[in-house]
């Protein structure tokens, strides 16, 4: 049976932690193990950290720079040359890919979230495996993925692909890092949202010199997935032969299993795809009404207003301990929400002077997160 199947390897499988250099008998692996994927009738994509990486070791940088406009210009010099290196070993293996460079706005604005929907498909549908990656020479802070395992799960979440395997420098998730606490307690399976967000990592938020995601990172991209129906596995990158070997049903790594009913591909691009331009703090009634009873988000409810917004911009819904509870488009700007808070819905029309949205935010574009 034809699976789709997302596979992100990060820069410290990618090259050597000693030196940065390629770690190129990995990546081989990698490239023999996708194409064995591809032969098995399996739609394939890769997302590939290690632009960075490679320009750093290209330039003869002793560390990864922290300047952006530094660090933009050495991506440049490294992607070009990491896609090269793909290229060559699968031209050698008679796998055609493509390079595809993506920004957050690429997934913010709905009519390019849709065309790069297309464009993959397209892609699969050629029998092409497509290699993603942030567009790091272009992107700017406000509009950054942050990490490639993000990413990967956005990819993941919009494609509704079957499997999304996070290559990692660990076998597995661990209670606490493994590599400082000898008696850390290997993780084998998160069977539920209410489980994953129970877990507490005792790991830095940054994994090793040259990448920039860490654990904390995978977690909060295998949310992002197995709300989308997404079955997400977090395992040792520099053994991708792994990969059939799971798909095949063996208990490798930590996987993280789907929610048996996924959140609507609408409503992934509410919750992940946009970024929030602020926070609206409620009282604990609107929290049950959204939470529990799958209710509006009304004005009453609203206790602080943050942020400088538009209508239809995407907020964040937060306790009064400002922890996000879920997130929205809104039917009202921030300078009217100002002035409504907390009001009854009938004293709207008084307050603005003209008639408005019943809701704040409509339970239609409302997502719990």
């Amino acid at each position: 049976m034809t699976k789709t199947i997302v596979v992100k390897i990060g820069t410290s499988s990618l090259t050597q932690p000693e030196t940065g250099q390629l770690a190129l008998s990995t990546i081989a692996t990698l490239a023999e193990t996708l194409c064995n994927l591809r032969r098995q009738g399996h739609r394939v994509i890769l997302v590939s950290s290690g632009a960075v990486g490679v320009g750093c070791a290209r330039l003869g940088l002793t560390e990864r720079p922290k300047a952006i406009a530094l660090k933009q210009a050495v991506a440049a010099v490294g992607q070009g040359r990491l896609i090269r290196i793909y290229d060559d070993l699968f031209t050698t293996l008679q796998q055609a890919i493509a390079q595809v460079l993506l920004t957050r706005s690429d997934l913010v604005q709905r009519s390019r979230y849709l065309n790069v929907y297309n464009t993959f498909q397209e892609l699969l549908r050629l029998g092409v495996i497509p290699i993603i990656n942030e567009n790091d020479t272009v992107a700017i802070d406000e509009l950054k993925f942050g990490d490639n395992d993000t990413l990967s799960a956005l990819v993941a979440s919009l494609v509704e692909a079957d499997w999304l395997f996070l290559l990692t420098d660990v076998d597995r998730l661990y209670s606490a890092d493994p590599r400082s606490v000898p008696d850390a307690r290997p993780i084998a399976l998160v069977s539920s949202i209410k489980e994953l967000a129970q877990l507490q990592i005792q790991t830095s938020s940054l994994g090793s010199q040259w990448g920039t995601g860490g654990m904390a990172t995978k977690i909060s991209a295998a949310r992002i997935a197995i709300t989308a129906g997404v079955r997400t596995v977090i395992t040792q990158g520099r053994f991708p032969r792994n990969i059939e070997k799971i798909i095949q049903g063996e208990l490798i790594g930590t996987h993280f299993e789907p929610q048996p009913e996924p959140t609507s591909a609408r409503k992934r691009w509410i919750a992940y795809g946009l970024v929030p331009a602020g926070k609206l703090y409620l009282d604990e009634g609107a929290i049950a009404a959204i939470s529990l009873a799958g209710k509006s988000l009304l004005a009453a409810g609203i206790k602080v207003v943050e942020g400088e917004f538009d209508t239809q911009d995407a907020v964040q819904l937060c306790d009064t301990n400002g922890n996000e509870i879920a997130r929205g488009l809104v039917n009202y700007n921030s300078n009217e929400l100002q002035k409504i808070r907390g009001c009854h819905s009938r004293q709207i029309s008084t307050i603005l002077g003209y008639a408005g949205a019943e809701t704040v935010i409509h339970r239609d574009n409302l997502v719990l997160t």
